[in-house]
C-alpha cells in the first residue's frame, strides 16, 4: 500500500470552509469491525491512532489510515483531511498483516446461543382449585399451565432465534466493511498503476522517436559522410587539407563513435525490451488483482439474509397465536370458576375445546418455531463461512496489493533512470554532427548574402536620414533669417544678440563606420551553388519536409518555431527585416530605386528563411515530431497562409484599382495636355500680332490672381530634370485632387501661362520652362504634331523622348525681340505669382487635410447618429409593447375589479344568510338544552310558532327550508311527547302485572326443575353401564384400589389406566378413607411413556405426536422403561364411591 500520497486537498484554509462533524468512523480492513471515536477537526491523527492502538492492539507505526487515495499522517489534524466528515470514510490497515509472510487470519468465534428452556411446570406450580370443584375446570387449570409453559418454550426459541439473526446481520455489515474496504485499497492501487502507466507511456513515446531517429542516423551514416566529401569548401576556405567539408571534421573518430553508438543503441533496445516485458506481467498481475477483488460475496449474503427475514415474522405470529391461547383459557378457567359460562357452553364442552387447541400446539406450533430456528441456524453457519472466506480474501489481497505496489516503485524508478539515460546521449549528440554540418555550412553561406544585402540597406537608410536632417537645418536656418529680416526694423540687432536670437542649427553629419569588411562576395543567388540543398539530407527529401514549407511563409516572425525559439542563435536568423525596413516603402534612398531597395530586401528575406530551414534541420534532422504536433503547425501554416492569400487578393484588387483610377487620370491629363497644346499655338501666334505686350501682362497677371488652382510651376527655376514617372505621377495627383469647377479655370490660365513660358523659351539664357512642362507629360516616345493654324503657317513637332531636338530656329525668327525683353523684365512678377501659388497650394492642402478630418468626424457622428437611431427604433417599440402591455393590465384589472365587486355582493348576501342561520341555531341550541322533554317540546313549538311569524319576502332559501324544518320538527316532537306520555302509562300498568306473572313463573320453575332432577336419575340408574374394553370421553369407567394405593381400571384391552390425583382428591374428599372402588364419567385421557432415563424420575413428553404431561412427575406406578400408560380425569356420579 503506497503510504506516501499527496494530499489533494488545499489544507487548513479550504477544510475550514467544509462543514466538519463530531463523530470519526474507522473501519477496521482486518476483521470489519467499526471504531466511532468523538472528535473534532482540530484533533491529531497521531491522538487517533493511539486511541486504535487501545482498541486493538495494533501499534501506531504498524497502522495506514487511508482516507480514498490520501495516507493520513499523524503530525496532522484531521481539518487538513477535511475530517471527520459523514460522507467520507477512513479504513485502518495493519502493515504487519501486509508482509508476505504474515500468518493468516483466525477463523471466527461466534457464539451460536441456544433456546433456553424452561423446566416443566410441577403439580404444586398450578393455581389452587377448590376440593370441591368440577374435575372439568381442574382440567381446564391444567391446560393452562400447560399453554402457559408452550408459550415459554416459542418465546425462548424466538430469542434465540433473534439473536441468531442479528448476528447474521452483524457479519454482513462487517463484510460489507471489508468489502469497501477492498474498493479502497483498489482505488489506491488503481492511481498508483495509473501513474505509472502514463510514466511508461510517455516513455515509450519518447524512446519510439529516439529509436527511430537514431536508427535512421546510424542507417544514414556512410550516406552523410559521402554528401560531405561531394561538397567543396569556397575557394577563400580552402587550405591544405581542407577541402571539401569531411575535411573539417575527424573521420576516423566518427567511424568509431558510430560503431560506439550502434553498440549502446542495441544494449539500451534489449533493456527496453525487458522492461516492456515486465511491465506487461505487471499489468496482467494488477488486473488478475482486480478480478480477485471484485468477487466478494456479500450481495449473496444480503439476498439470503432478506429472504429469512420472513422466518422472524413467522415466529411472531406463532408467538401470538399461542399468547392468545394462553389469554383464551385463562379466561375459560376464571369464567368457569366464577360460574359465567353461557348455558350453551359447558365444563366438560370447554376441555374438549381446549384439548383441541392443546394438539395444534404439540403437532404445528412448537414444532414450526423449532424449524424455523433451525434454518436460522443453518443461515448463522452459513453467513459465518462466508465471513472467513472474506477475512482470507482481504488478508491475501491486501498481500498482493503491497506486492504490486513495491514492483509498481520499482519500475517507476527504472522508468526515472531510463529517462535519464535517454537523456544522456552524448555520443548520439556528437555523432548528429555529421547530420548538422551541412545545415550548417549553408545557413553560414546564406547568413553572408543576408548580411551583403543588410549593409546596403543600412547605409542607405542612413544617407537618407542624413538628407532629412540636412533639409531640416536648411528650412531652419530659413526660417531664422525670415525672422531677422521681419523684426530688426522694430528691434536693434545687439538686443537681439544680447537675447541670443543670433544663433544658427550646426549641421549633423550622419557616419556610419565600416563593417563586415571580411564577408565573402557570396549573393543569395551563390547560395544553391556553393551549398546545393542536396546537402541537407533525409530531412527536405522525406515526408517530413512538408512541416518546413509552412514554416517559409512565416519566417519574418518565426511563431512556428518552437525549438527554434529557445535556440539563441535562431534568434539572429530570424531578424525582422520587416521592422527594420518598415519606412522603405515611404523612404527613397538617394541614389537608389525603389525596386532595387524591394530587391535587396527580399534577398535578405530569403536568406534568413535559408538560415532558418537549415536551423530546423539541424534541429529536428532525424527526430521525429508528433503527429499531433505535425497537424497543429499544418493547421497554423494553412490558416496563415489562407490569411496571406486573402491579403494578397485584397491588396491586388486595390491595386488594380489604383491602376485603373491612374489610368482614367493619364487619359484626362493627355487631353488636357492636347488642349493646352493647341491654346498655346494659338496664343502663340496671337501673340505676335499684338503690337504691345503690355494687355498681354495685364492679362496674364489678372489670370493668375483670379484663379486658386493648386499648379506647380516651380519647374521655373529647376535646372535639372527629375525623375520622369514620379514627377508625372506627382503632377497627376496634384491635378486630380482639383475640384471640376476649378480645373476649367485653370486650364484656361495654364494656357496663358503656358504662352507666356513658351515665349520666354526663346531666350538661350533663361531656363527652358517649356521643357521642364513638357516633362511632366507622360514618356511615350510618341511624336505629337500641334498644327498651329488651319492655314498650315506653322508646323510644330515635339519629341517627348528628348526635348533639346526642338528647332528654336523656326521660332526665333518669327518672334519679335521687344516681346522677349518685355516678357524678361516681367521675371520677377512671375516669381511673386509662383510664391502666391505655393502658399495657396499649402492652404489648399491644409483646408484638404482639414476636410478629411472633418469628413471622418462627419462620418463617426452618423455611425453614432445611426447608432441612436437604432436605440430609439428600440425605444419606440419597447414603448409600444409597454403600453399595449398596460391596456392589457387595464382590461384585466378592470376584469378583476367587477370579478370581485360581485363577489363583494355575493360575500354579504352569504355574511347575512350566515348571521341569520346562526341566530336560529342559537334558538335551536336553547331549546335542545331545556330541562326535560317537554320543556323541550314546548320550547321548540313555540320556536316553530316565532319562525313562522317573522317569515320576510327577501328571505334566502336556506332560511325559509331552515324554518320549514323546525316547524316540522317540532309538530313531530309534540307528537312523540304525547305518545311517550301514553306509554308510560300503560308500561306502570304492565309492569304490575308482569310482577304477578314472574312470581307464578318462578314457583313453577322450582316444581319443574325437581321433576326433572328425578326423571334425570331414573334415566341415569336405568341405562347406565361401565365400559371394560376401549375408553373415551363421556363412558363410565371402574377402577379399583391396588396394593400400591393406585386406582387402576379395569380395561380388557390394556391395564395400564389409571385415575389422576385430582380425580382421586374430588372422590377422597367426600369419604373419609379411600374407597375400594371408584365410579365416573371420562372427562379427559392423557398419554404417557416411561422412558429409560426418567426411570423413578419425571416423565418426558412423547416425540411421536401424542398427548405428553406438562409437569415434572416422578414415576408414581413404577413401570418399566418404555412402558405406555395412561392417566384418566373422571367426573363424579352420585353414589359412585364404595
Amino acid at each position: 500500500m503506497s503510504s506516501g500520497s499527496a494530499v489533494t486537498g488545499g489544507g487548513a484554509e479550504e477544510a475550514a470552509a467544509v462543514p466538519l462533524g463530531q463523530k470519526l468512523m474507522v473501519h477496521v480492513a482486518e476483521n470489519g469491525n467499526t471504531l466511532e471515536f468523538q472528535c473534532g477537526g482540530d484533533t491529531l491523527v497521531d491522538a487517533i491512532q493511539h486511541s486504535i492502538q487501545l482498541h486493538c492492539g495494533i501499534p501506531p507505526s504498524d497502522q495506514l489510515l487511508l482516507c480514498g487515495n490520501t495516507s493520513l499522517d499523524g503530525a496532522n489534524a484531521l481539518a487538513y483531511y477535511k475530517l471527520p466528515r459523514d460522507d467520507r470514510e477512513v479504513f485502518l490497515y495493519n502493515k504487519a498483516r501486509l508482509l508476505a509472510d504474515s500468518r493468516p487470519p483466525a477463523p471466527e468465534s461466534l457464539y451460536i446461543p441456544e433456546p433456553n428452556i424452561p423446566p416443566p411446570p410441577r403439580p404444586q406450580d398450578s393455581p389452587p382449585v377448590d376440593a370441591a370443584a368440577d374435575p372439568a375446570l381442574k382440567a381446564l387449570v391444567s391446560y393452562e399451565t400447560r399453554f402457559r409453559y408452550h408459550f415459554q418454550i416459542a418465546n425462548a426459541v424466538y430469542q434465540s432465534s433473534l439473536a441468531k439473526f442479528e448476528l447474521c446481520r452483524r457479519l454482513l455489515r462487517e463484510g460489507q466493511v471489508q468489502e469497501r474496504a477492498l474498493d479502497t485499497a483498489r482505488s489506491n492501487l488503481e492511481h498508483t498503476f495509473r501513474k505509472l502507466s502514463q510514466r511508461y507511456s510517455e516513455f515509450l513515446r519518447c524512446f519510439t522517436q529516439q529509436h527511430r531517429s537514431h536508427v535512421e542516423m546510424l542507417a544514414n551514416f556512410e550516406r552523410d559522410v559521402q554528401k560531405l566529401r561531394a561538397i567543396r569548401l569556397h575557394p577563400a576556405l580552402q587550405s591544405e587539407g581542407r577541402h571539401c567539408l569531411m575535411d573539417l571534421l575527424k573521420e576516423n573518430d566518427l567511424r568509431k563513435l558510430a560503431d560506439g553508438c550502434l553498440s549502446s543503441h542495441k544494449k539500451f533496445e534489449v533493456k527496453v525490451s525487458q522492461l516492456k516485458a515486465n511491465f506487461l506481467e505487471l499489468k496482467k498481475r494488477v488486473e488478475g488483482l482486480f478480478n480477485a477483488m471484485s468477487s466478494g460475496g456479500c450481495k449473496d449474503v444480503e439476498k439470503l439474509i432478506k429472504e429469512h427475514q420472513g422466518v422472524i415474522g413467522d415466529q411472531k405470529i406463532i408467538m401470538q397465536a399461542l399468547s392468545k391461547d394462553v389469554d383464551t383459557s385463562k379466561k375459560l378457567v376464571d369464567d368457569c370458576s366464577s360460574c359465567q359460562l353461557s348455558a350453551s357452553l359447558r365444563p366438560h364442552d370447554a376441555v374438549s375445546a381446549v384439548g383441541r387447541i392443546y394438539e395444534v400446539h404439540e403437532k404445528n406450533n412448537l414444532p414450526s418455531i423449532r424449524n424455523f430456528d433451525h434454518r436460522l441456524t443453518k443461515l448463522l453457519e452459513k453467513c459465518k463461512d462466508k465471513k472467513n472466506e472474506m477475512n482470507t480474501l482481504v488478508h491475501v489481497c491486501m498481500q498482493r496489493v503491497k506486492s504490486s505496489q513495491i514492483s509498481i516503485k520499482g519500475m517507476m524508478s527504472e522508468l526515472i533512470a531510463f529517462q535519464e539515460v535517454m537523456g544522456h546521449q552524448e555520443d548520439f549528440d556528437n555523432l548528429k554532427i555529421v547530420s548538422g554540418l551541412g545545415h550548417a555550412y549553408r545557413a553560414c553561406v546564406a547568413e553572408v548574402a543576408r548580411r551583403k544585402s543588410y549593409f546596403k540597406l543600412y547605409t542607405g537608410l542612413a544617407g537618407t536620414y542624413a538628407e532629412k536632417l540636412a533639409t531640416e537645418c536648411q528650412n531652419e536656418k530659413t526660417r531664422r533669417e525670415d525672422f531677422h529680416r521681419t523684426w530688426s526694423r522694430y528691434i536693434p540687432d545687439d538686443v537681439m544678440c544680447s537675447m541670443g536670437l543670433f544663433d544658427s542649427p550646426s549641421q549633423c553629419d550622419v557616419k556610419v563606420a565600416p563593417f563586415d569588411r571580411d564577408l565573402l562576395p557570396i549573393d543569395v543567388d551563390d547560395v544553391e551553388k556553393l551549398a546545393p540543398q542536396s546537402i541537407l539530407g533525409s530531412f527536405l527529401k522525406s515526408g517530413r519536409s512538408q512541416l518546413a514549407k509552412p514554416l517559409l511563409s512565416n519566417s519574418s516572425t518565426g511563431e512556428n518555431l518552437n525549438k527554434s525559439e529557445q535556440n539563441p542563435l535562431s534568434a539572429d536568423d530570424k531578424m525582422d527585416f520587416q521592422d527594420f525596413l518598415g519606412g522603405y516603402d515611404s523612404i527613397d534612398i538617394a541614389g537608389t530605386s525603389k525596386l532595387e531597395v524591394e530587391n535587396a530586401r527580399l534577398k535578405a528575406e530569403l536568406a534568413s528563411a535559408i538560415a532558418i530551414l537549415c536551423n530546423v534541420g539541424a534541429e529536428y534532422g532525424y527526430e521525429s515530431i508528433d503527429e499531433g504536433q505535425i497537424d497543429a503547425v499544418l493547421k497554423k501554416a494553412r490558416e496563415k497562409t489562407a490569411e496571406a492569400l486573402a491579403a494578397k487578393d485584397e491588396f491586388a484588387y486595390q491595386l488594380q484599382s489604383l491602376l485603373t483610377a491612374k489610368q482614367e487620370k493619364c487619359l484626362a491629363y493627355e487631353k488636357r495636355i492636347q488642349d493646352l497644346e493647341e491654346r498655346l499655338a494659338n496664343q502663340y501666334m496671337q501673340g505676335h500680332m499684338v503690337s504691345g505686350s503690355k494687355g498681354t501682362s495685364d492679362s496674364l497677371l489678372s489670370a493668375f490672381k483670379s484663379n486658386d488652382c493648386n499648379l506647380d510651376v516651380s519647374g521655373g527655376r529647376q535646372t535639372q530634370i527629375r525623375d520622369e514617372s514620379s514627377v508625372a505621377m506627382d503632377e497627376a495627383s496634384s491635378t486630380s485632387e482639383q475640384p471640376s469647377k476649378q480645373t476649367e479655370g485653370g486650364d484656361e490660365n495654364m494656357t496663358d501661362i503656358s504662352g507666356a513660358l513658351n515665349l520666354q523659351l526663346l531666350d538661350s539664357t533663361a531656363c527652358t520652362n517649356l521643357d521642364a512642362f513638357m516633362t511632366e507629360l507622360p514618356r511615350d516616345n510618341e511624336h505629337k504634331i500641334v498644327n498651329i493654324d488651319k492655314e498650315g503657317h506653322m508646323l510644330t513637332q515635339l519629341t517627348m523622348a528628348d526635348t533639346s531636338d526642338v528647332p528654336l530656329s523656326i521660332l526665333n525668327s518669327r518672334t519679335n525681340g521687344h516681346h522677349a525683353l518685355e516678357l524678361r523684365n516681367k521675371e520677377p512678377l512671375v516669381s511673386e505669382l509662383q510664391n502666391a501659388l505655393d502658399q495657396k497650394s499649402k492652404q489648399l492642402g491644409e483646408t484638404e487635410i482639414k476636410l478629411s478630418a472633418m469628413m471622418d468626424e462627419v462620418n463617426s457622428l452618423n455611425k453614432e447618429l445611426e447608432q441612436t437611431r437604432g436605440l430609439l427604433d428600440e425605444s419606440q417599440m419597447n414603448c409600444a409593447h409597454l403600453e399595449n402591455c398596460l391596456h392589457e393590465a387595464r382590461e384585466e384589472a378592470g376584469t378583476n375589479k367587477c370579478s370581485a365587486d360581485r363577489r363583494a355582493v355575493e360575500y354579504d348576501a352569504l355574511r347575512s344568510s350566515a348571521l341569520r342561520i346562526h341566530g336560529l341555531f342559537e334558538r335551536l341550541n336553547n331549546c335542545v338544552t331545556a330541562p326535560d322533554v317537554t320543556g323541550f317540546a314546548e320550547s321548540l313549538r313555540s320556536l316553530a310558532i316565532s319562525l313562522a311569524s317573522s317569515v320576510k319576502k327577501d328571505e334566502a332559501d336556506t332560511t325559509v327550508q331552515f324554518q320549514q324544518c323546525i316547524k316540522i320538527l317540532a309538530d313531530k316532537v309534540y307528537l312523540l311527547t304525547r305518545q311517550s306520555a301514553e306509554l308510560l302509562e300503560r308500561y306502570s300498568a304492565m309492569q304490575a302485572v308482569h310482577g304477578g306473572i314472574t312470581k307464578e313463573l318462578d314457583e313453577k320453575k322450582e316444581l319443574i326443575k325437581n321433576l326433572y332432577n328425578k326423571l334425570q336419575l331414573e334415566k341415569q340408574a336405568s341405562k347406565e353401564k361401565i365400559s371394560f374394553g376401549r375408553f373415551e370421553v363421556h363412558e363410565l369407567a371402574v377402577f379399583f384400589r391396588n396394593p400400591a394405593g393406585h386406582y387402576e381400571a379395569i380395561n380388557r384391552n390394556c391395564s395400564n389406566y389409571y385415575l389422576s390425583e385430582e380425580s382421586v382428591a374430588l372422590f377422597t374428599e367426600h369419604h373419609p378413607q379411600h374407597p375400594a372402588y371408584i365410579i365416573g364419567q371420562i372427562v379427559h385421557i392423557e398419554r404417557r411413556i416411561v422412558h429409560p432415563g426418567q426411570m423413578g424420575g419425571a416423565p418426558r413428553p412423547d416425540s411421536s405426536g401424542g398427548r405428553r404431561s406438562p409437569a415434572s412427575l416422578l414415576n408414581p406406578y413404577n413401570l418399566p422403561g418404555g412402558c405406555e400408560y395412561f392417566v384418566v380425569t373422571v367426573a363424579m356420579l352420585p353414589d359412585a364411591a364404595r
